[in-house]
């Protein structure tokens, strides 16, 4: 397997709408070079969370904005609006209590059943790993288009489990390779999956001899950046660092692989984050002007010269 050339995309929820608007740039930069499309541009996809969603897309042959059009228009139905997630509380608190997660993920599965309908992991035209958590084993599970034992799971149950942010969604049981599974967001093992996609780069493709022969698209869903104050991180418990813990782990892996594989790759390396504005940051806000002030952050950041340039280089050397 050739694996020179690699397309990591990040988690990051509704996010994965940045995602989008970004690969939409590097299409376009790509087609103005004479590059084929983004799907025949990569050797080998990454992806974790709403991630996997956007790369299990491509590898089917999707284009960027069909995917965008499709984080627009059900957006609603994987993250109910206040109304809607109420109502679904008010249903599991006698079975869950009061802590259970914020969405039944009910909406979320009836999305990704139709999406991806009857397809298979296998399906995909491009070799494809996603990333996710085995709560029962206590151990990553790296789903692997191109490995037997994984070819025939699936589409929806991969992207289902790789999405199931601890808190926002319930785990998702199923079978892989024999073994029952209990799993979870892959963004607790790699949230930004580049230095999954490298490593397995290097073990398939004998030809690669050092991380510098590679060339490495790793897509951001925009960086949060405000502050959790000295004395909020020194008094909170339990209780208060419940939701922000998330966040925390999900940016600070992130953050520590985007430097490894910054340092591994060298003049290789690409890598499309801007920081979120304030109010910006959420995983699971829906409404139209959430969504079209993300959108717009997006886009003001593909115009920017140095996006520009970045993706000029990135195009010359695919």
């Amino acid at each position: 397997m050739h694996a020179r050339r690699i397309l990591s995309v990040d988690g990051g929820g509704i996010r994965g709408l940045v995602s989008c608007t970004w690969l939409e740039g590097v299409e376009s930069v790509l087609g103005n070079a004479g590059k084929p499309g983004l799907a025949g541009s990569f050797d080998l996809l990454a992806g974790t969370s709403t991630g996997a969603l956007v790369v299990c897309g491509l590898g089917l042959g999707w284009s960027p904005a069909t995917l965008a059009q499709l984080y627009r228009e059900r957006r609603e139905e994987i993250f109910p609006a206040l109304p809607g997630k109420l109502w679904s509380r008010a249903r599991r608190f006698f079975r869950h209590g009061p802590s259970a997660p914020r969405y039944d993920a009910r909406g979320l599965e009836a999305v990704l059943r139709e999406v991806f309908g009857d397809r298979r992991l296998g399906d995909l035209q491009r070799p494809t790993l996603i990333t996710s958590y085995d709560t029962l084993a206590r151990r990553p599970v790296i789903f692997k288009s191109f490995l037997p034992g994984h070819a025939d799971l699936r589409l929806w149950e991969v992207c289902r489990a790789s999405t199931a942010a601890p808190s926002y969604f319930p785990a998702h049981g199923m079978e892989v390779e024999g073994q029952a599974c209990s799993l979870i967001d892959g963004g607790i093992v790699a949230n930004n999956p580049t230095a999954c996609a490298i490593a397995e780069a290097l073990r398939r493709d004998r030809e690669i001899r050092q991380c510098g022969d590679l060339v490495v698209l790793s897509v951001g869903t925009g960086e949060r950046n405000q502050p959790i104050p000295l004395r909020s991180a020194q008094e909170w418990g339990a209780v208060e660092w419940a939701v922000p813990i998330i966040d925390v782990l999900f940016d600070g892996n992130a953050d520590s692989v985007d430097y490894i594989a910054r340092q591994l790759v060298g003049k290789g390396y690409f890598r499309l984050q801007a920081e979120l504005l304030a109010g910006l940051d959420d995983l699971d806000q829906t409404s139209a002007a959430h969504i079209a002030a993300l959108e717009r952050l997006a886009r003001e950041y593909l115009l920017r010269p140095e996006t520009q340039q970045k993706l000029r280089q990135l195009a010359g050397q695919l």
